[in-house]
């Protein structure tokens, strides 16, 4: 029993020094910005069917100095759950909008869009018709 408890102080106390060392050069980065533009399109009511091309578009009008990471992808998520179906990725955040097109997927009326920089920002709910 004792020997349990030796070993997890031990591992508690190493996980507290590993998490000091690995925040340490944060400090000295410079202040980053988590940056969550809202979706504008799609918007509810939006209907889209499945093998045209739209443009998703978010806004860009006021974004931090900082933005933690630039670099975007949008998933398609259906109900709650997000889908294995990435629709783009690799563009700028800050362009604001990027072209993308309709998977085939199960027409139904609760899809939306997962806006991912450097967190998700989720599009209301829209349509997807055959």
């Amino acid at each position: 029993m004792q020997l349990t408890t030796t070993i997890t102080n031990l591992v508690l106390l190493f996980l507290s020094l590993l998490t000091i060392v690995s925040a340490a050069p944060l400090a000295e980065l410079e202040r980053r910005d988590v940056y969550t533009p809202p979706v504008l399109y799609p918007h509810a009511g939006t209907v889209w069917k499945i093998g045209n091309r739209h443009n998703v578009t978010w806004d860009v009008s006021d974004p931090p100095v900082n933005i933690t990471n630039k670099i975007g992808f949008i998933v398609l998520r259906k109900g709650n759950l997000a889908t294995n179906i990435t629709l783009a990725s690799g563009f700028n955040i800050l362009q604001g909008r990027v072209e993308v097109t309709v998977p085939k997927v199960t027409p139904a009326s609760d899809y939306s869009l997962v806006l991912f920089g450097d967190s998700g920002n989720f599009s209301p709910k829209f349509k997807i018709t055959k």
